[in-house]
């Protein structure tokens, strides 16, 4: 009977083991897939746009590569990611005006990696970070407080522009031969002693109050000026007037005395002038009045002829 069960059980134990072999066959498959599918993970990357990728083989530098999908050898090599797109850095820093006021300020700049010298920034600094906290923060605070230093304080308040282009003239001299390029420094923010504002504000109203006082002056003294102008032209109308006056006045005296010269002559000459203008001047209407003796008669007539 024992030897019935036994037969029974062989062929469920060969079913068993094949079950068992197929399944390690399985097995060994997907663990040769899963390996495989590890190492192609291992062995393609990419860099993002806007970044290089500095190729490390057993930790050392050996090349740079550019954004898109690549290939490196598993295990040796490792890839460090640098963006080499226009980065600001910000810098908080206490400084003392040209006249030894006290203040404090924000000042930023912009900065690029230069996409040739990626590799060497990395082989020389370790990094963006390494970079930024050795070189180029220490570099701006100096700059700053230098620029900030060369002016006054009331120049700074107006007008920022000259402290910003001195930064930036030292942050491109001081920066010079380093893998980086350094553009549009800003002074962000500004503060001085609370006292020293509200004497320049004092200053700048009484100054903005001279500025009024300096316009209504002149305009007073345009007014008073039209009034002359005006005064002026009006004598030299008058002036022309009284002259045109009497240059009319002579030249009709002087027809005059041209006229009289003219008939002194002509009486000089002939005594029947006089006739003759009176008979120009008769309108062909006998007088009405009988004159007496010794008047002169306005016409003289020929005497009737005699019957004879």
């Amino acid at each position: 009977m024992d030897t019935t069960e036994e037969t029974a059980r062989r062929p469920k134990r060969s079913v068993l083991a094949a079950i068992l072999t197929g399944a390690g066959r399985l097995a060994g498959v997907g663990g040769v897939a899963l390996l495989g599918m590890i190492v192609l993970l291992m062995t393609v990357y990419t860099v993002p746009e806007g970044h290089v990728g500095v190729v490390k083989r057993w930790s050392k530098a050996v090349g740079q590569v550019g954004p898109g999908l690549h290939v490196k050898i598993p295990i040796a090599d490792r890839i460090e990611k640098i963006e080499i797109r226009q980065r600001k850095n910000v810098e908080d820093l206490a400084a003392a005006t040209q006249n030894q006021l006290p203040t404090t300020a924000t000042v930023s700049i912009n900065w690029t990696v230069n996409r040739e010298s990626a590799m060497d920034l990395f082989i020389q600094y370790g990094g963006l970070n390494q970079f930024e906290n050795r070189i180029l923060d220490p570099k701006l605070r100096n700059a700053a407080k230098e620029a900030i230093g060369k002016f006054p304080a009331d120049q700074l308040i107006r007008d920022r522009q000259a402290a910003v282009a001195t930064i930036m003239e030292a942050m491109a001299r001081d920066l010079e031969g380093f893998p980086v390029t350094v553009n549009s420094p800003q002074i962000e923010n500004l503060s001085l002693p609370k006292a020293y504002l509200q004497a320049v504000e004092e200053k700048e109203r009484a100054r903005e109050d001279a500025e009024k006082e300096k316009h209504r002056l002149e305009q007073q003294r345009l007014v008073a000026q039209q009034a002359v102008n005006s005064a002026e032209a009006n004598a030299e109308a008058k002036r022309i007037e009284a002259d045109a006056e009497a240059y009319r006045v002579t030249v009709e005296a002087e027809a005059e005395a041209d006229a009289i010269r003219l008939i002194n002559e002509q009486l000089s000459q002939s005594p029947l002038y006089v006739d003759l203008v009176r008979a120009k001047r008769w309108d062909g209407i006998l007088p009405q009045t009988v004159l007496g003796e010794g008047v002169g008669a306005f016409l003289s007539l020929p005497a009737p002829a005699m019957d004879r």
